[in-house]
């Protein structure tokens, strides 16, 4: 069933329950007391744990072969996933959400620029539309936030869209190397400042439950499906199913602690769902008619393709080769 998915809706599953994992992360940061130092060591030392022990259990003794197979990416995916880890948590204790969630949503625009002039990527004209009108949307569901908390929060929350896409997209360029293995190195760059900042202290019992079920539940499968998107996706596809945490961190909010949204936030969520769920139709569509029309299938050819060349990687994947090889974006 699942290789007989196309590689877009692969990696739009693996991503959407990425990000449907890590909804709750947003929660987490409001509902917990402990200062921002020490919330990042103790999260990055059980998320880094957990991520550490998958790594090996994969990979085994070829764990430096893979991590050196990512090349730059080994560096820059790492520092920006540090960066947007930092500059979430400060920022969303620094202003309101919707000031934070409306910059984050400018993720997707700014890691389409970045594939395009950095890595040629081309976008196809229906995923820029998509990207507008999911942006919109879920600039609709943070409207009723927007102006609250600290100004100086704003500055520390464009941070994140430009990490979230330096992350997605040079992972993204890697072309079917496997980057979560270079996770537990983000977890490291995280626990640096957090050391010298007193974050090593011990939290209360209710905060380091709250940060244990966060870390070594939620955290780990949502980073894990979230890195390997880029494997099938385009780094402004990944960024864009990032929006889905909008939508999912909002109903979730309303359903633990009652806050219910505002009109707007309903228009805007439906403005997302409607809009990838009919780029998701149009992919199937414009796939199968390129079936019927005989058109040779680009996965078919380079899985055919990745069998000759498996050896020149450690994780390398014949079924979860780089898009771009085979089709435009």
């Amino acid at each position: 069933m699942w290789q007989r998915l196309s590689w877009r809706l692969r990696g739009y599953l693996i991503t959407g329950l990425g990000v449907l994992l890590l909804s709750p992360d947003a929660l987490f940061v409001k509902d917990t007391d402990v200062e921002v130092a020490t919330f990042m060591f103790w999260r990055a030392l059980m998320l880094g744990s957990v991520l550490s022990l998958v790594a090996l259990a994969r990979y085994g003794r070829k764990l430096p072969a893979a991590v050196r197979a990512c090349g730059p990416a080994a560096f820059w995916c790492p520092l920006a996933f540090a960066v947007g880890a930092w500059s979430f948590v400060i920022a969303n204790r620094m202003t309101a959400a919707g000031n934070v969630l409306v910059i984050q949503n400018l993720a997707p625009l700014i890691a389409g620029l970045i594939g395009l002039l950095v890595y040629g990527q081309r976008l196809r004209r229906q995923t820029w539309v998509i990207i507008l009108l999911c942006v919109a949307g879920a600039c609709l569901m943070a409207a009723g936030e927007v102006g609250r908390g600290n100004p100086l929060g704003l500055i520390v929350a464009l941070c994140l869209p430009f990490a979230l896409a330096i992350n997605t997209t040079v992972a993204s360029a890697q072309k079917g190397v496997d980057t979560t293995v270079i996770l537990p190195l983000g977890c490291v760059m995280i626990l640096l400042p957090a050391l010298p900042l007193g974050g090593a202290m011990l939290p209360s019992s209710d905060d380091l439950q709250r940060l244990a079920l966060l870390s070594l539940v939620f955290l780990p499968g949502a980073y894990l499906c979230i890195q390997t998107g880029p494997r099938y996706l385009a780094g402004a596809e990944v960024s864009l199913m990032m929006l889905l945490e909008t939508l999912a961190g909002t109903l979730l909010v309303w359903w633990w602690i009652g806050e219910a949204p505002a009109l707007l936030a309903f228009v805007g969520g439906a403005l997302i769902i409607v809009s990838l769920l009919g780029g998701g139709v149009l992919d199937l569509v414009r796939q199968r008619r390129k079936a019927a029309a005989g058109a040779l299938d680009p996965q078919a050819l380079l899985e055919e393709e990745a069998g000759g060349n498996a050896s020149t990687s450690p994780n390398s994947d014949p079924g979860l080769l780089h898009p771009e090889a085979g089709e435009r974006f």
